[in-house]
C-alpha cells in the first residue's frame, strides 16, 4: 500500500533524479543490493586505526604520533568551518559568530590537549625516538599554515622586520619569502634555506599561494569588517575574536614552546630550526586582529608573566 507520505517521498525522489538526468527505478533498484550501513564503515575505522606506523620499538613514540595526527584532523575541522565562512557572500552577525565559536572551540581543544604531549610521555624514549624524525618537524604542518592565512590579512604574517616594506601591491611570491615562520627555516648570516623550509616549499608552496591570493579578500578579518557596524561593535562577538586570536597565538603556540622545553631543553629542534626564538609570540608578533587589542596589550604581547 502506498500511503501519501510514501507517495510523497517517491514524487520527490523522481524530481531529484529528473535534475540530473537519472532514472529513480534504477536507483531504487540499486537499494536492494546495498549493504546495511555500519559504524566502522562511515568512519572508515580500520583504515584510521591503521595510519599509526611507528619508526622505533619505543611505546611513547606512539601517543607522538597519533597526537599529532588529532591535531591534524583538528585543523582539518578548523578548515572546514573557515571555508563555509569566508566564501559566504554577507554572513549575518549571528551566522559569523556561530562559525568562530566552533572555530574557537577546536582550538580550545587542541591547547588543553597539550597535557597528552607535555606529560603523557617519557623524556627519556623521547629523546631516542625523537632522532628518527630528523629533519622532520611540525613547522611542516602545511594545514597549520593554511588556518594563518584564513585568519588574517596577509601584512600580519610577515616577519615584523620586513612590514614597512610590504603592502597590497606587493606580489605574493615576494611576500611569501618574508613570512614570519620563513626566518625559522633560514640561515641568518647567509639567507640560505635548510633543507627543513626546501622541502616544505617543495610540496606546498604552490597551494600556499594560490590559499593566500583566494583568502586576501574574503579572511575571517575582512568577513569581520563586512559585519553591520552594529556587529562589529557587539561586545560579545568582539570578545569571541579576541579570544580566538589569543587562543591561536599565544596559549596554543606557549604550549607548544614549554612542552618543547621540557623535552628538549637548550637542544636543536627535529628540522634544525632556532626554536627558542621562532615560537615564542613575543618574537612572532603574530597578530591576527590588532585592531581588536589596546596599544599596551600589543606592545606587551606574548610576554610570560
Amino acid at each position: 500500500m502506498i500511503t501519501a507520505q510514501r507517495e510523497d517521498l517517491l514524487n520527490k525522489l523522481e524530481e531529484k533524479y529528473k535534475t540530473v538526468g537519472q532514472k529513480t527505478d534504477v536507483h531504487l533498484e540499486g537499494l536492494l543490493w546495498s549493504k546495511p550501513m555500519t559504524y566502522w564503515d562511515y568512519v572508515q575505522t580500520d583504515a584510521l586505526l591503521n595510519l599509526q606506523v611507528q619508526r622505533t620499538t619505543l611505546p611513547d613514540e606512539m601517543v607522538f604520533i597519533m597526537y599529532h595526527q588529532v591535531n591534524e584532523l583538528l585543523f582539518k575541522m578548523i578548515l572546514w568551518e573557515m571555508k563555509q565562512l569566508c566564501h559566504s557572500d554577507k554572513p549575518d552577525p549571528t551566522y559569523f559568530a556561530e562559525k568562530l565559536m566552533r572555530i574557537s572551540r577546536y582550538f580550545d581543544m587542541l591547547t588543553t590537549s597539550f597535557d597528552i604531549m607535555g606529560d603523557g610521555m617519557s623524556i627519556d624514549q623521547y629523546m631516542k625516538f625523537r632522532n628518527t624524525l630528523t629533519p622532520a618537524s611540525g613547522f611542516q604542518s602545511a594545514q597549520y599554515r593554511l588556518i594563518e592565512f584564513s585568519s588574517t590579512d596577509l601584512i600580519n604574517l610577515i616577519d615584523n622586520r620586513f612590514r614597512t616594506s610590504i603592502d597590497r601591491d606587493t606580489s605574493f611570491t615576494h611576500a611569501f619569502e618574508h613570512l614570519y615562520w620563513q626566518a625559522a627555516g633560514k640561515n641568518h648570516a647567509t639567507g640560505e634555506k635548510s633543507f627543513l623550509l626546501l622541502e616544505f616549499e617543495k610540496k606546498y608552496k604552490a597551494e600556499f599561494l594560490r590559499h593566500m591570493e583566494e583568502y586576501n579578500s574574503i579572511n575571517v578579518w575582512q568577513k569581520f569588517k563586512s559585519l553591520p557596524e552594529e556587529g562589529q561593535k557587539d561586545p560579545e562577538l568582539i570578545r569571541t575574536m579576541r579570544h580566538f586570536d589569543h587562543t591561536v597565538n599565544i596559549t596554543w603556540v606557549m604550549g607548544h614552546l614549554n612542552a618543547a622545553r621540557k623535552y628538549i631543553g637548550d637542544g636543536d629542534a627535529t628540522g634544525g630550526s632556532d626554536w627558542k626564538k621562532y615560537m615564542h609570540p613575543k618574537y612572532q608578533r603574530r597578530i591576527f586582529f590588532p585592531e581588536l587589542w589596546s596599544h599596551e596589550e600589543l606592545e606587551h604581547w606574548g610576554e610570560e608573566l
